[in-house]
């Protein structure tokens, strides 16, 4: 059997891995490894500060804080902002040896949100006023992230990281949260820029985005994205998805918002079946996962044991072999 990475690699590109490449909890195993900054500017704190003097709350059940207070609450501000350097080189200690130590797995270079790190310095409020009427300022803005992210990617190249991922929510339930029209004009030529500098450093791309991004999703493959991290599927539905299958990989757990919570365990199972089938095949393009804060999200072990197992079943019935054996 190919390791980890070759799987990940494979089912990418869409030449037939020899079974699913999976990123689950440790007694079932992972094909993945994150790597990040000795210090990553994007990290957010459950409570307290962030590098961007962005001030962190959290009600103490979920891993995931909110910001309680905005450092760019004005442009006025906007040439004092601290920005975190990352192109100190404190930062990157430890880094190749971490990648070396892990030549197996899939190494995944984290990087920084070019949307949601907008809003952790404006507000969502704000953002959303800046995309009409403060639109200099934000593109400024934008292309101080994305910079910093074109860094990270030459960073992460040089010490052998296979991709870059970040997150960016962009979805609301049922639509995105701004206009196509208007994320096309300003943050699509970002991702493309972001995107470009992966490819040409041999790198995959791989985006977290939640929420409803359908009418966003034929422009992230246009702007080079090779992998969406979503949680979500039924919002959108399975079918509509399935359009994409051989265009992108899709990263997934079983949908974490409906059936994960309320299925039944078999419901679960069979939505496991269902999930591969319209997402994948034997030629690659879907990776099964974990989410990985189940106590905020609500998740049940017996869910997780089901979900876990039956996507390794499948992965020895469809392609002969599991990363471990069911």
């Amino acid at each position: 059997m190919i390791n980890s990475k070759e799987v990940v690699k494979a089912t990418l590109q869409f030449k037939y891995p020899d079974r699913l490449a999976v990123d689950f909890p440790p007694e079932y195993g992972t094909d993945f490894k994150f790597i990040n900054m000795r210090a990553n500017p994007d990290y957010r704190p459950s409570k307290g500060k962030d590098e961007w003097n962005a001030v962190w709350d959290n009600i103490g059940i979920s891993k995931l804080g909110e910001v309680k207070e905005f450092p760019l609450k004005s442009w006025d501000d906007f040439e004092s902002m601290h920005i975190p350097d990352v192109t100190e080189d404190k930062r990157w200690e430890g880094v190749k040896e971490n990648i070396e130590n892990h030549k197996d797995k899939f190494t995944m270079g984290v990087g920084i949100s070019i949307y949601e790190r907008v809003h952790f310095l404006r507000g969502l409020e704000n953002t959303w006023i800046d995309i009409y009427e403060n639109t200099d300022y934000l593109c400024q803005l934008i292309d101080i992230l994305t910079d910093m992210n074109v860094h990270i990617v030459e960073r992460f190249a040089r010490y052998g990281a296979d991709s870059l991922i970040f997150a960016d929510d962009w979805g609301l339930q049922n639509s995105l949260m701004i206009s196509p029209d208007k994320w096309r004009e300003i943050w699509k030529p970002r991702y493309k820029r972001i995107y470009k500098a992966a490819h040409d450093n041999n790198m995959y791309t791989i985006l977290h985005s939640c929420g409803d991004i359908r009418s966003i999703l034929d422009d992230l493959i246009d702007a080079g994205l090779d992998c969406i991290q979503m949680d979500q599927q039924q919002n959108m539905g399975l079918e509509y998805l399935g359009k994409y299958k051989d265009r992108i990989t899709f990263f997934c757990p079983v949908d974490i918002q409906n059936i994960f919570v309320k299925g039944s365990l078999d419901e679960i199972r069979r939505y496991c079946h269902t999930m591969f089938h319209a997402l994948g095949s034997k030629k690659g393009g879907f990776i099964p996962k974990w989410y990985s804060d189940p106590v905020g999200a609500g998740h049940r072990r017996e869910a997780i044991d089901a979900m876990c197992q039956e996507f390794l079943k499948i992965s020895a019935d469809v392609f002969g072999h599991s990363i471990v054996k069911y």
